[in-house]
């Protein structure tokens, strides 16, 4: 009986491309972006609003609310929705990531430390199922975030021109 090219694979398993791809899907972070649309809005509110509590003392000391409202509004919005981009900057990096370990023909590793780099040659059959996986499963995330970072920026650049016509 013949081995399949996985069963040979020298790459620890936690170092595979595919394994690494599950660990990501399965973190409580990292699948923020696989949930449905209500729940993924949601969690970003949900970012937005402890952003808006950060955000919101540091507008008052340089807007102070009674004097300037509407500026102290759109500061502590904007300065929340900074918050935002920062954590689709880090889900956008860590997928990435992965869809650049699933996209490369040769799997870097190392099997005990540091200072023993390994490459190893994924088999045609891997890639294939890498490729699947690549434009079935990342790439529509790595787009919705995209998407969802231009949106929060076109919010943000709203309100300044806001800021700047009042």
């Amino acid at each position: 009986m013949r081995e399949s090219s996985v069963d040979c694979c020298p790459v620890p398993k936690e170092q595979q491309p595919v394994n690494e791809y599950e660990q990501l899907r399965e973190s409580w972070f990292f699948s923020l972006p696989t949930l449905t649309r209500f729940h993924y809005s949601r969690k970003l509110i949900w970012v937005w609003f402890w952003g808006l509590l950060v955000a919101t003392p540091i507008s008052a000391a340089s807007f102070p609310p009674h004097k300037a409202l509407f500026q102290f509004i759109l500061s502590s919005a904007a300065g929340a929705g900074l918050f935002v981009i920062f954590v689709l900057i880090r889900l956008f990096l860590g997928w990435s990531y992965i869809a650049s370990r699933l996209q490369d023909e040769q799997v870097t590793y190392e099997e005990s430390g540091w200072y023993d780099g390994q490459i190893w040659t994924k088999p045609a059959s891997i890639l294939n199922r890498d490729h699947l996986i690549i434009v079935h499963q990342v790439q529509p995330i790595l787009a919705r975030l995209q998407k969802t970072a231009i949106i929060i920026v076109i919010l943000i650049c709203l309100g300044l021109v806001t800021w700047f016509l009042v």
